[in-house]
């Protein structure tokens, strides 16, 4: 029987990688995103074509928790859930309305607790399951004027050490992968001045990729039982 990876945000970006690798390995595979759904629903085609596997789309918050019981209920089994649904709120702390930061945390990390909620609950049943999510260097060492994604992948970071404990007797592995600068989307707003500045902290002298992430992410899904509750810095040696 194939296996079935459930990807949140997999409409571009580190997600869209994560999704085309374990695609190529065989997975079945459950995608959502909040925006974007062509796009992901064209990378869908395209993935099923050229790897024989199946892919679902599904367009949701999954900071909701209506919306992620609803796509749940519609899986039977659920091998790796990777968690990487995520935005970024950049400003000063007392121009944040209480709004912008409540988007911040459902979006990153109220939908981690909900979908793990959902999948432990498919896990439990044949004893094994991988849970990989995908955090950020700004929760362990915090970003000036990113207060709010700092906090939010802080709670990651924390909750992935705790649930990794809790879920360690029942053989389900929790761990996490703090991204450096990636590049993708969200680093694009960044002035070519800066992107050059920001390289030059960085000790590999260049951003990450996001195939790169996909390749830990896939390692992470394949490692041994005993790694679990661990989150992994993934930074080109920049903390």
């Amino acid at each position: 029987m194939s296996k079935t990876a459930v990807i949140t945000g997999a409409s571009r970006g580190i997600g869209e990688a994560i999704a085309r690798r374990f695609a190529s390995v065989g997975y079945d595979l459950v995608l959502t995103c909040i925006n974007n759904i062509e796009r992901m629903e064209k990378t869908a085609a395209e993935l099923s074509a050229s790897y024989k596997v199946s892919v679902r789309c599904f367009k949701a918050d999954m900071g909701d928790e209506e919306s992620v019981e609803r796509i749940f209920d519609c899986i039977d089994r659920v091998d790796v859930l990777v968690n990487n649904a995520g935005i970024s709120y950049v400003g000063l702390l007392q121009e944040m309305t209480y709004e912008d930061w409540r988007e911040v945390m459902s979006t990153n990390l109220d939908s981690v607790f909900l979908t793990s909620r959902a999948a432990v609950r498919k896990m439990l049943s044949v004893h094994s399951g991988r849970i990989i999510n995908i955090s950020s260097m700004w929760g362990l060492v915090g970003a000036s004027t990113e207060a709010a994604y700092s906090a939010s992948k802080g709670g990651v970071d924390a909750f992935t050490k705790a649930l990794g404990k809790e879920l360690a007797p029942s053989n389900i592995q929790v761990n996490a992968i703090a991204c450096g600068v990636i590049d993708t989307d969200m680093n694009s707003r960044l002035s070519s001045e800066e992107r050059e500045e920001l390289i030059g902290e960085i000790p590999a002298g260049r951003y990450g990729t996001p195939a790169e992430v996909a390749e830990l992410a896939h390692m992470l899904a394949n490692a041994p039982a005993y790694l679990t509750g661990q989150v992994i810095v993934m930074d080109g040696g920049l903390t």
